[in-house]
């Protein structure tokens, strides 16, 4: 499955190589950009697939009560995750609403409920851990997140230090190696992507 993605992501343009500027003033050799896949509905069927398989195969579904998205990129991948596991949606808005009740969690959640976090990618966590910050102020609990590709930058580590397991599909080494195997990358670009991990 993990080969398939890949094959997927190069398809469509969602996996790039250059210089790209990151959000914490660092640069990247590559740019991953799922955004892409709800635009191109096959692509997005066999992702939506991978999410479903890991959240069926990885968690216990009876662990958690709603799945949450986090804006922007993880919103379709947890409404089709919510749909196919019967379980309430929620989204995670970046700042609060300024009108009607001024949350930041959309939808119904309930004190205790057990919520599972779906986004995109993980590079440091941040927007996970801030997720899972408003989740846990309108009393909700958050123990796991799913994502496609862990890009392997601290995420991981600064997720579990909060108590979070974070489950993906790939590791950003492992899409590498595949790259590589697929020819898309050369031995230089496959040494540089893996110096940026950490």
């Amino acid at each position: 499955m993990k080969k398939d993605v890949c094959e997927i992501l190069i398809k469509i343009g969602a996996l790039q190589f250059g210089a790209f500027p990151l959000s914490d003033d660092r640069w990247s050799t590559y740019y991953i950009d799922l955004r892409l896949i709800p635009s191109v509905p096959g692509a997005f069927r066999r992702v939506g697939d991978a999410y479903i398989e890991m959240a069926k195969n990885v968690l216990d579904p009876e662990a958690f009560h709603r799945v949450a998205g986090i804006p922007t990129a993880g919103i379709p991948f947890a409404s089709l995750l919510s749909f196919f596991l019967a379980k309430p949606f929620l989204y995670v808005r970046k700042e609060p609403a300024v009108r009607g009740r001024g949350r930041r969690v959309e939808g119904l959640l309930h004190p205790g409920d057990a919520v599972l976090l779906v986004d995109d990618l993980v590079a440091s966590g941040q927007s996970l851990l801030t997720a899972a910050n408003a989740i846990t102020a309108e009393g909700g609990v958050v123990h796991d997140a799913l994502v496609l590709i862990d890009r392997q930058e601290g995420g991981e580590k600064a997720l579990a230090r909060a108590g979070i397991r974070l489950h993906s599909l790939a590791k950003m080494s492992e899409v590498a190696q595949i790259l590589y195997g697929l020819e898309v990358i050369d031995r230089d670009q496959l040494k540089e992507i893996l110096q940026q991990i950490q």
